[in-house]
């Protein structure tokens, strides 16, 4: 709380300040906590002056409480869902992306990470008319495969180019350059720079590992430091903005288990709201192949579900098992 001073409120003057100062009461706290009779007796004030002084303060510095009407009711107008396209995935993630939430995928190499973040951007910018800003940080993206994904969506020429002009892409290789793009970003949103199809809403990062990994193997204390500045920044962004933050994770296996784990350790487990794993069964390769999608961290679901996924019908992921 604040130093009490002339004019902090109204009945507290100059004279007042001065002879609470001289008795040790120098801030507002000071007085909200002290025994107002003794205080009174000795700076020979009112005490009734003295009781309507501490309510004016009270009500001027206190914090208000909440209840969980109000805040449930925030939450419904603050937070839209998004869905990815994938019948099966949404049904993991309780209908879709939330915004202001982290959305983890992790996989091993060729688990189909990349696929399912462009199905995402796909749909974002084709069939819910969204902005999409997708970091590529280990080349997987390639404008043919977008193409192709939204020529699977529409025949119109006209909707595929609009929803490509709608998926802005950024090309960082470092962590170095992915906070640029994340900054520049907010930078945009806080001048109100938008195009004419508006802010961007969904943020994807493929892949985190790829720029953070490389960092952690000398010194742990700077890149555990990098790593975490990402992980804020991703956070508050995802907040600040009302964005929902899609990453993608590679998987490493426990020394002492041998069990596969998402990468980048117990630090960056916390980052993520929710997190799912794709599984490459046999022949995951060719196509028509399938993967298990396993919930394995989410606030609104127990976690274990799983669903089946076929990357074979490429573009039409929106189906799933009955």
């Amino acid at each position: 709380m604040g130093v009490l001073r002339a004019g902090l409120c109204p009945g507290l003057t100059q004279d007042m300040v001065q002879l609470l100062r001289s008795h040790g009461i120098k801030t507002v706290a000071d007085l909200v906590s002290a025994d107002l009779e003794e205080v009174a007796q000795k700076c020979g004030l009112s005490y009734k002056a003295l009781v309507a002084l501490r309510r004016v303060l009270l009500a001027q510095f206190s914090a208000f409480p909440f209840n969980g009407a109000d805040l449930y009711e925030e939450l419904k107008t603050s937070t839209a869902i998004l869905s990815t396209g994938i019948g099966s995935l949404d049904k993991l993630l309780d209908a879709g992306l939330y915004t202001g939430e982290v959305t983890e995928i992790a996989g091993v190499p060729g688990s189909g990470k990349t696929q399912v973040c462009l199905c995402v951007a796909a749909n974002v910018a084709h069939g819910l008319q969204q902005n999409v800003l997708y970091v590529d940080s280990n080349g997987g993206l390639t404008a043919s495969r977008i193409l192709q994904l939204l020529q699977a969506r529409t025949a119109d020429e006209g909707e595929q180019a609009g929803a490509l002009q709608r998926i802005q892409v950024a090309r960082a290789f470092d962590v170095f350059q992915v906070l640029d793009v994340l900054q520049d970003l907010r930078g945009a949103v806080a001048q109100q720079v938008s195009d004419s199809a508006g802010t961007v809403k969904v943020v994807i990062v493929d892949s985190v590992t790829a720029v953070v990994s490389p960092l952690l193997g000398g010194q742990q204390r700077e890149g555990l430091a990098l790593m975490m500045q990402l992980a804020r920044e991703l956070k508050t962004l995802a907040r600040d903005l009302g964005v929902a933050v899609l990453v993608t994770n590679h998987m490493t296996r426990d020394r002492d288990s041998g069990k596969l784990r998402p990468a980048l350790g117990r630090s960056w487990s916390f980052v993520p709201s929710t997190r799912v794993v794709l599984a490459s069964g046999e022949g995951a390769g060719a196509p028509g192949s399938q993967r298990t999608v396993c919930l394995t961290k989410s606030p609104r679901l127990p976690t274990g579900f799983q669903e089946t996924v076929d990357f074979g019908t490429w573009g039409t992921l929106e189906r799933s098992p009955a």
